[in-house]
């Protein structure tokens, strides 16, 4: 490994005239974070929603020194907060580029003994030093199926055969953590790991050192370790071993989004989908409304097993797939722009089935796909009465009393249902001020928008066929 031209020193004897000192992984991860502090600078762009709650537990722990266990059901931003760690960290820093060694050793304090004996051997002049990114000081690891060899490490037989004996440190292969001395090592969901494993954690975390084998190897090792876990399983007795848990220094509580506004933020920022590309979409706000209030529903139904836990990876793939359903409508019939409606809720079964955790004793015999029509026939309802509130749309469901029938269907061109409504303009006008617009496309969602709310009130009925729907008294 040679060192870049750009590196501010490539010898010891440089590093050391630059001035460049040694200090220790959290050393360095509270000083970046506190000069980020002290600037006003934002500490973890992208987090949505933990302003007031998580982020000042998490700016406390860094400022203790704590190592973190990340605590909070599935689909909580625990891997994506673990990982925003790494801004904390240096650009880069310098290490002994000498071969035969495993880790990034530090220059001025080697803990190997290879990494000692050549710096002993040579003068300052002659020891070559490369400098490591912090992008790739950071590794993580799924407990489940995670062995000891993998983190902590192994015997290497082939060292064995070559002379070296069992107990001698030169005899070792290095698991992810020693490799990241110097570095963070992530442990997502703790509470599976074995406990084999588990014990080399908490020797790690107590004595920074490496026992393999029954061999005790002396490493002053560097590093600072974070894990992630589910309340249901670190909570249940026997799960993670009490001297483990013990030396966590601080556990930071994550949760879903505390109401369905900043749950469509966060949906926003990672959709990510195409909106002016060659057949854009555009998404009405009680579209948005809707797919975050279905996620809200399944977090507190009596038929989702609520110790799970539902992801907004489950907001994330529905949203996606009804832009994707508009999108196809685009597409097939050339409008531009698409605009998602109620009936392109009707894909979400491909998005949802098998992302929602039945409680077997509230579900009874129901299926996850009824659970699922449920879940959207109370959405539905719960965002309309809202927008009846303001608009008082309920008006309209007298002009089906007298024999006005209204067909919608995902793939119906927009322009049709302006044909369908020509009998009835003024009471619609009224329906249109939920999303202002002239647009053919924005204002066939309206239609079905307000049709699908006034049947979940009860004030219309449905009838559903091939993937149309026919609304009518």
């Amino acid at each position: 490994m040679k060192a870049q031209s750009t590196n501010p020193a490539s010898t010891l004897a440089e590093l050391r005239a630059i001035g460049w000192r040694s200090k220790s992984v959290k050393q360095e991860i509270c000083e970046n974070f506190t000069r980020l502090l002290a600037g006003g600078e934002a500490l973890f762009p992208g987090i949505i929603g933990y302003e007031d709650t998580v982020i000042p537990d998490i700016n406390i722990a860094l400022l203790s020194g704590h190592d973190m266990l990340f605590l909070g059901e599935k689909g909580q931003g625990k891997s994506r907060l673990m990982r925003s760690l790494v801004k904390f960290l240096d650009a880069q820093i310098p290490y002994l580029d000498i071969p035969g060694v495993a880790v990034h050793e530090d220059p001025f304090s080697p803990i190997t003994n290879l990494g000692r004996k050549f710096v002993a051997e040579h003068s300052e002049n002659e020891i070559p030093i490369a400098w490591w990114p912090r992008e790739q000081r950071y590794a993580e690891r799924l407990s489940p199926g995670t062995k000891f060899a993998d983190i902590i490490g192994e015997i290497d037989p082939s060292k064995l055969t070559g002379g070296v004996s069992m107990s001698a440190e030169e005899a070792l292969h290095f698991g992810l953590i020693p490799r990241m001395h110097r570095g963070i090592f992530a442990m997502n969901e703790l509470p599976e790991l074995d406990e084999l494993v588990q014990v080399g954690l908490f020797n790690i975390l107590e004595e920074r050192d490496v026992q393999i084998r029954g061999y005790p190897i002396r490493f002053d090792l560097d590093v600072f370790i974070l894990f992630s876990a589910n309340p249901s399983t670190y909570n249940r007795s026997g799960k993670v071993i009490p001297q483990l848990k013990d030396r966590i220094g601080s556990i930071i509580q994550t949760h879903y989004p505390r109401d369905r506004d900043r749950g469509i933020e966060i949906t926003r920022q990672e959709a990510r989908t195409d909106a002016a590309g060659e057949f854009p979409v555009k998404v009405p706000y009680f579209m948005e409304e809707i797919i975050e209030e279905i996620t809200l529903q399944a977090r507190k139904s009596k038929y989702v097993d609520q110790a799970s836990g539902v992801s907004a990876r489950f907001s994330l793939a529905n949203y996606r797939t009804m832009v994707a359903s508009a999108r196809q409508r685009g597409i097939v019939l050339g409008e531009r722009p698409t605009v998602p409606r109620i009936s392109d809720l009707g894909h979400l079964y491909s998005s949802s089935l098998g992302k929602l955790e039945l409680d077997l004793m509230g579900s009874h015999q129901m299926s996850e796909r009824q659970v699922l029509d449920a879940l959207i026939a109370t959405a539905i309802k719960n965002v309309f009465q809202q927008y009846v509130e303001e608009y008082g749309l309920g008006e309209i469901a007298d002009i089906f009393g007298k024999g006005v029938r209204v067909e919608v269907g995902d793939m119906l061109p927009s322009g049709a249902y302006a044909e369908r409504l020509k009998a009835v303009p003024p009471a619609w006008d009224k329906a249109f001020e939920i999303n202002a617009s002239e647009n053919d496309a924005v204002r066939a969602s309206c239609v079905e928008f307000v049709l699908a709310g006034l049947y979940a009130l009860d004030k219309i009925s449905r009838a559903q066929k091939h993937g149309k729907v026919n609304y009518e008294t």
